[in-house]
């Protein structure tokens, strides 16, 4: 577990400048650990988002979020219903992915300056943030990565040839925006490569981790994948550690 997880002293929050944009920083109960970079759903920085970063940092990780959206709609955040979602997807609308990939990628760089930062520095993101931590995983190199439901994942399995880092899928076998038979090519394409894992919660669909919205979450697809990620999260960000010793790790 990374350093801080099991002491119940509270987590503390600050905010940093990252260029020309904000990024929230949790903090764990020990003020230093293994950086993660938590990537946001089209729902924005929300109270589940802040949840989920709140949840990491009680475990010991030192939690970054950028804003995707800062520079069409900052702060946003959405309700999680139907009027929520189409708003949402109206915002991601006017969304460049190339930007916010380079928003991601800059945040990687930010928090592994932070002197609290020890053992790694990795990503996990959900929905538009699993795709863009997919593509961080490509474009510069964290220590590990894990994405949940990215619905561009599928049509750019290329970019796997550019992974060196551990990685690890999540996906529900019912999501209607990620058809199973999308998310059975990236099961084949991953087979064989030692350092990537793919994991179907079968009867879940898209967004089942979100506890916020009732519309999208399953408790039971969402407990059992999160143990998986948090496992995988811990075997390769280590206080003081490596990539290769967190792989020892894993076996």
């Amino acid at each position: 577990m990374p350093a801080g997880s099991g002491t119940t002293h509270a987590v503390t929050s600050r905010v940093e400048t990252v260029g020309d944009f904000d990024l929230p920083v949790w903090l764990p109960a020990s003020g230093r650990g293994p950086a993660l970079v938590l990537v946001q759903e089209i729902f924005g920085l929300d109270d589940y988002l802040r949840s989920v970063a709140t949840e990491l940092a009680a475990a010991g990780y030192v939690v970054g979020v950028p804003d995707l959206f800062w520079r069409t709609d900052p702060g946003w955040s959405s309700s999680h219903d139907e009027a929520g979602l189409n708003a949402s997807l109206a915002v991601v609308g006017e969304f460049d992915h190339e930007l916010g990939l380079a928003d991601v990628v800059a945040t990687l760089e930010h928090m592994r300056s932070l002197p609290e930062v020890t053992g790694g520095a990795g990503a996990l993101g959900f929905c538009l943030g699993g795709w863009l931590a997919y593509r961080l995983a490509a474009a510069a190199d964290p220590d590990v990565v894990v994405s949940f439901y990215g619905s561009g994942v599928p049509d750019h399995l290329d970019l796997l040839d550019e992974i060196t880092c551990p990685l690890q899928f999540h996906f529900g076998g019912q999501d209607p925006y990620i058809p199973r038979d999308a998310v059975a090519r990236v099961e084949a394409a991953v087979a064989g490569r030692p350092n990537v894992e793919i994991h179907v919660q079968e009867q879940a669909g898209h967004a089942f981790h979100n506890h916020a919205a009732p519309m999208f979450h399953h408790p039971e697809a969402a407990a059992e994948a999160w143990r998986l990620a948090t496992a995988f999260l811990n075997a390769n960000l280590t206080p003081g550690g490596n990539r290769e010793t967190g792989l020892r790790e894993r076996g």
